[in-house]
């Protein structure tokens, strides 16, 4: 185990730096806002484990209901439509991590002027949120070639579940291309893409799917998709008639300045889409799905029980489990973090429940 020391004259000591130690910025998001306890949810966050033993669980999924209903001319007793149920499950599994620091009986805690043991907490913590928005969205986006580490490697970018490709009717990319491979510069992000992509999450497309429910915010029904920032970028930039910049233009000019998604910087909403940037949606796949496309990424567009969540009841009402030992004679310490847990795609039938991945174009500037 290394662990981390200041030793005389190093630039991180008092006389050369200031007070507070710069930490990079988080480039992830935190997916925490997605997470509910109901089938509403777009990760719906399962909680039988927490309460019992075991390390999966299975749930049923409820489809919508299609009968004609009944009026007062009709009798209603024996003519009830039976549910469309299916299930799916989530295995759960340790993930953790553990950071070696000099303890406050050292002399390197006292060259330099923060506290070594809060930032291997903050550290970890940080930690966590990236890699929870690793796995989600490797799930999300079906980036195979995640799989291809080795099984202990596999299970650290997975979540502890098999991450699958989109499922037939559940992907779509422009210009009817039929492989992330085949992208060029002329299939980029575009507001064509989010069309299709709703119509698709709402009627199953010619493959027949069930729909993708929608969400509900603040009273409204919407669905919510992600985007990287190269994605962002074709969609922002795009001035032909019709696309982003022009209708931002006509916003503009409707008095709607403050609350413009350029003037601001956030994406804002198109045809009941919630758009969101995060730079972990994931690169395009081969279509043996093994390795990443160069210059694509894969948007997803999410609706209700897009993604499962468990975790386990090792931590009581706790989701992660804090350590901390002191090692040397109290000279060295140790701090790790760890949660019992589990996340995946839902799936039904082999379909994917939530979600449509977009693949397109978007090679970086520069």
């Amino acid at each position: 185990m290394s662990f981390t020391g200041f030793g005389i004259g190093d630039p991180m000591a008092v006389k050369t730096w200031s007070k507070k130690l710069a930490v990079e910025a988080n480039k992830s998001i935190d997916i925490d806002p997605l997470v509910g306890k109901t089938d509403g949810s777009i990760i719906q966050e399962k909680t039988e484990l927490k309460k019992g033993n075991g390390d999966t669980v299975t749930f049923g999924l409820r489809m919508q209901l299609h009968g004609d209903g009944f009026t007062s001319d009709d009798v209603a007793e024996g003519n009830g439509e039976q549910l469309g149920t299916n299930s799916d499950k989530v295995t759960i599994d340790e993930l953790g991590h553990v950071v070696g620091v000099k303890s406050d009986n050292s002399i390197d805690a006292q060259r330099v002027p923060f506290d070594l043991r809060e930032q291997a907490r903050s550290g970890i913590a940080d930690w966590f949120q990236t890699r929870r928005a690793k796995i989600f969205f490797n799930h999300m986006c079906g980036y195979t070639p995640v799989m291809q580490l080795s099984g202990k490697a596999a299970r650290k970018y997975s979540g502890n579940n098999t991450v699958t490709a989109p499922s037939v009717g559940r992907i779509y990319r422009p210009n009817g291309k039929t492989s992330d491979a085949s992208l060029g510069t002329g299939d980029i992000f575009t507001l064509s893409v989010i069309d299709a992509a709703v119509e698709l999450a709402k009627t199953g497309g010619a493959a027949g799917k069930v729909m993708i429910r929608p969400v509900v915010v603040n009273g409204e029904k919407v669905y919510v998709m992600y985007l990287h920032s190269t994605q962002v970028t074709s969609l922002r930039t795009n001035t032909n008639a019709g696309q982003w910049l022009d209708i931002q233009k006509a916003a503009m000019m409707g008095g709607e300045v403050t609350k413009n998604p350029i003037y601001s910087g956030a994406l804002g909403k198109y045809n009941g889409v919630v758009l969101r940037e995060a730079q972990d949606v994931t690169q395009g796949v081969s279509a043996d799905g093994t390795t990443a496309v160069p210059n694509t990424r894969r948007a997803v567009l999410l609706g209700a029980q897009a993604a499962t969540l468990a975790y386990g009841k090792a931590g009581g009402e706790n989701r992660y489990r804090w350590n901390e030992e002191l090692l040397d004679h109290k000279r060295n310490l140790e701090v790790s973090a760890w949660a019992i847990w589990g996340l995946k795609k839902t799936t039904f039938n082999g379909d994917d429940f939530g979600v449509i991945t977009v693949p397109t174009y978007a090679a970086p500037v520069g």
